[in-house]
């Protein structure tokens, strides 16, 4: 019976020795992770000594030319064909060695790759007519047909049939005409071409213009940018696209350079939603309004704060990014040289905002601030990255999220006199809230800053803060950053100390100049009905002019419930 099946297999490998070019051949290999069979399974096809690794449907195209000595990958980018070549002795050298083993009645030798700090084996036969690899970088020479390749030793591909293909026959994407990049260029080009780019703000000026007109409401107008309290907001109302609502994961990416501002400030990217209830006030009737139209909320000390909380008619915006602009960045670069000190251009913040943006609406107002009273300011631009599932297409949609705004006492409309949060010196933020629906997966992202910018000052003290829900404690954390050093090199204009420090190094309350603060992430379980949250911090002393206060925001997010 073993003569009989050696016999038979090598019959089939002088068919494959006799094959003809313009013939075409499969090659199927089962995919193993940690020496277990998968399910899952590749396949190549060999024509006219090409080697096509990739589906037809595949937006990169992958192949091994083995007339040319070189693999071609192509990239579609609009109308215009990309291709990079890479020739055989630009990829991986192979290290051979005496290993062989039998696969598929083929006796095969062994050779390692080494790329990237992964080791990967192959085992290839050269007594057939068919050549090629199922990956373009590890071929051991053009003669080779690879028939087991193993990643790290846990995951491996392993051929299992070799087929002539009598009514397929691959085709090329690409001809001379095709343009030709560097791999750096190619690497460009498929990165970006993997999710949808929003592009919010172009280079906006935030600065303090006291002469800025407030637009009309009745001119307010999608994907028009408008500046408000004094220069220091800019707003613009886009549409939900379906990019947007069909995302698995959406970043917001903000980059700020100092025009004119030395000092580091208080950032905050926002959203209001477009569609708001019959009766109800948000954000945005105040920027075109006055701080008029906000509610007041007093404290036990009589101080006066302006819509900093939800009420049954107002709705507080949803903060998406805490950021904090370097001092100086950009504007004071030439001003400030210091040998080997190699200042940064600008700052880039990016950060996960999928849970925060209401994909479910139409369309919703985005916003920017920057507290600041320097005519030059800052530059801002931002946009929204959209990344597609990477789920199959029979997985079920993304789930209906649940986003519903608590508080934020981040004003936004300090240029126009909103008040400070400093109300914890002798309050608590205390805000009551109905859940109306079953939720899922519900969490508080709860961001807290503490500032108070002198030695004693709460943006250098550790402070305690405390979550309450419905009277039962559910987080307390003192949020302190002691890494701001880290990021001297986007500081130029930050002073030095005597003892060698500057102020960028300083440890605060949770920030550092040119970082961003992410929320903390508080896990609730909450059913349908009335609720309160409170949010308790221990906040320092005022002295005389010098004034203690916290930014903090909390937003409800999860999902509805089947």
């Amino acid at each position: 019976m073993i003569k009989f099946f050696n016999t038979i297999l090598l019959l089939f490998s002088l068919v494959l020795v006799a094959q003809t070019k313009s013939e075409v051949y499969k090659i199927k290999y089962d995919k193993f992770e940690n020496g277990k069979k998968t399910g899952e399974n590749i396949a190549i096809y060999v024509y006219n000594q090409m080697v096509f690794l990739s589906k037809p449907t595949d937006k990169i195209q992958q192949y091994i030319d083995l007339k040319n000595n070189y693999n071609v990958t192509t990239i579609k980018d609009g109308n215009i064909v990309f291709k990079k070549i890479i020739p055989f002795d630009s990829l991986p050298k192979p290290k051979f060695d005496s290993d062989t083993r039998i696969i598929m009645g083929y006796k095969c030798q062994h050779a390692t790759f080494s790329y990237f700090s992964n080791t990967i084996d192959v085992w290839f036969t050269e007594q057939t007519t068919v050549k090629g690899s199922p990956n373009s970088s590890y071929l051991p020479n053009k003669n080779a047909l690879v028939l087991q390749l193993v990643v790290n030793g846990n995951y491996a591909f392993i051929a299992s049939a070799i087929n002539k293909e009598n009514k397929y026959i691959p085709e090329l994407n690409y001809d001379d005409k095709t343009k030709v990049v560097t791999t750096s260029e190619f690497e460009e080009i498929a990165i970006n071409s993997r999710y949808k780019v929003l592009r919010i703000f172009d280079n906006e000026i935030l600065n303090f213009d006291p002469n800025r007109v407030i637009p009309k409401e009745s001119e307010l107008a999608t994907d028009k940018v408008y500046h408000f309290s004094k220069g220091s907001v800019v707003l613009k109302k886009i549409k939900i696209t379906p990019e947007l609502k069909n995302s698995s994961a959406i970043f917001a990416k903000l980059t700020s350079k100092s025009t004119g501002d030395a000092y580091d400030r208080t950032g905050s990217v926002f959203i209001i939603p477009a569609k708001k209830e019959e009766n109800t006030t948000t954000l945005l009737d105040a920027y075109l309004h006055g701080l008029d139209k906000l509610p007041i909320y007093t404290d036990n000390k009589k101080n006066k704060y302006q819509g900093i909380k939800k009420e049954k008619d107002y709705t507080p915006a949803i903060e998406i990014l805490r950021f904090f602009t370097p001092f100086g960045v950009n504007y004071f670069n030439d001003k400030r040289k210091i040998n080997n000190y190699n200042w940064a251009k600008d700052v880039v913040y990016k950060e996960d905002v999928t849970s925060l943006i209401p994909t479910d609406e139409d369309e919703i107002w985005i916003g920017v601030f920057i507290g600041n009273y320097d005519a030059g300011g800052h530059t801002i631009s931002l946009e929204l990255d959209a990344y597609p599932s990477m789920k199959n297409n029979e997985e079920k949609p993304n789930k209906k999220k649940y986003v519903a705004p608590l508080f934020s006492t981040v004003n936004t409309m300090e240029m126009s006199g909103q008040n400070y949060g400093g109300l914890f010196a002798n309050d608590t933020l205390k805000v009551n809230f109905e859940i109306k629906e079953n939720l899922q997966n519900l969490q508080l992202l709860y961001t807290t800053t503490g500032h108070g910018g002198w030695g004693n000052g709460d943006e250098f003290v550790p402070r305690m803060n405390k979550v309450f829900v419905d009277g039962q404690e559910v987080f307390k954390i003192i949020p302190w950053r002691t890494d701001c050093a880290t990021y001297r090199l986007s500081n130029p204009a930050s002073g030095n100390f005597s003892d060698g420090l500057s102020s960028s190094d300083l440890s605060r309350s949770n920030w550092c100049p040119g970082t961003l603060t992410p929320p903390y992430i508080i896990p609730l379980k909450l059913p349908k009905g009335n609720h309160i949250i409170e949010v308790v911090i221990e906040q320092g002393p005022n002295e005389g002019p010098s004034t203690n206060h916290w930014n903090v925001s909390g937003v409800l997010v999860g999902e509805l419930k089947d």
